[in-house]
């Protein structure tokens, strides 16, 4: 009954983004004091704030919205059916309006774009502090070969510095995770690939064109570690000196304040990157769980004090 209410009041916030405790009192006939204490279940994973004096109530952040994969499509699916066929035998608002929000859910997860693209609403600038011509530069000239659908030849560096030579067709340039990458389509693997901008040495024009191959946001594989690759679910304890980079990095709505301290407790690619980016952020991060990562950062640790001994 209780997880059952915390659903409902949950839903009830997506739908309207603000409600009154007297108003989820009333429907669920429960008393307010306790619709408070559902509250505070609910804000350890959700952003919800009570806002107060005239016209308050319970909200919700506006960008908030059910993690995408909450379901898979095929679960979306099933569950829109039955509340279907629930409203064909029993015909109350409640199926209709659960219906219509499970839809919603599935439409806004199926997007093709993350933002809007309008001009003026977002300004990046591709380069690190220091250095605003090189990579910038570099961001530019992939931009317009996008543009103007021209076959790029560059000299490639893997993660590993072996050097390749390729011709490749950019489609879209991404931006996730603070790194630079150009999905293109690659005649040397006839398949679309993701490259680093970073590991790009040289890149040419040639005097050929292409055609835009159809893809979608599905294809480009900006989540590929959650699917294929090796995952692990991170407690952390946050520390002021590396606060504003674990909100970058982590997300705030991943971040909890109790007893005094930061927490925060993700689901992360589990690779070595991972032991160098909680290694570079010093004494400010330390890892609570699980014990196999906090074993992996101390000797980490512990090696690179040994280059200072």
């Amino acid at each position: 009954m209780k997880f059952a209410i915390l659903l409902e009041i949950l839903f009830e916030l997506l739908a309207k983004r603000k409600v009154t405790a007297t108003y989820l009192a009333e429907k669920h006939e429960i008393s307010t004091r306790t619709v408070y204490r559902y509250i505070d279940l609910l804000s350890l994973t959700v952003p919800i704030y009570i806002k107060r004096g005239r016209n308050g109530g319970i909200c919700i952040t506006d960008n908030y919205k059910l993690p995408v994969g909450f379901m898979t499509k095929e679960e979306y699916s099933s569950a829109i059916e039955a509340l279907e066929a629930m409203y064909s035998q029993l015909p109350e608002e409640r199926f209709l309006a659960a219906k219509r929000k499970l839809s919603a859910q599935v439409k806004s997860e199926s997007r093709e774009l993350t933002l809007s693209g309008e001009i003026g609403t977002i300004l990046v600038d591709g380069g690190t502090w220091g250095d605003t011509r090189t990579f910038s530069d570099k961001l530019r000239f992939v931009e317009e070969c996008i543009r103007d659908k021209v076959v790029l030849e560059m000299e490639y560096h893997s993660r590993a510095g072996e050097k390749t030579h390729r011709k490749i067709e950019p489609h879209v340039l991404v931006f996730k995770q603070g790194v630079w990458y150009v999905y293109a389509f690659c005649h040397k693997q006839r398949a679309f690939r993701l490259f680093r901008l970073g590991r790009i040495f040289s890149m040419l024009k040639t005097d050929e064109r292409f055609q835009k191959r159809p893809f979608s946001r599905e294809d480009i594989p900006l989540n590929y570690w959650t699917t294929d690759g090796k995952t692990i679910e991170a407690q952390f304890e946050i520390r002021d000196s590396a606060f504003p980079d674990a909100q970058d990095w982590l997300g705030v709505e991943n971040m909890r304040f109790a007893d005094g301290k930061w927490i925060a407790e993700v689901l992360l690619p589990d690779d070595e990157a991972l032991v160098r980016k909680i290694v570079g952020l010093g004494s400010g991060m330390k890892v609570l769980a699980p014990t196999s990562l906090r074993e992996r950062v101390a000797s980490a640790a512990k090696s690179i004090a040994k280059l200072y001994e």
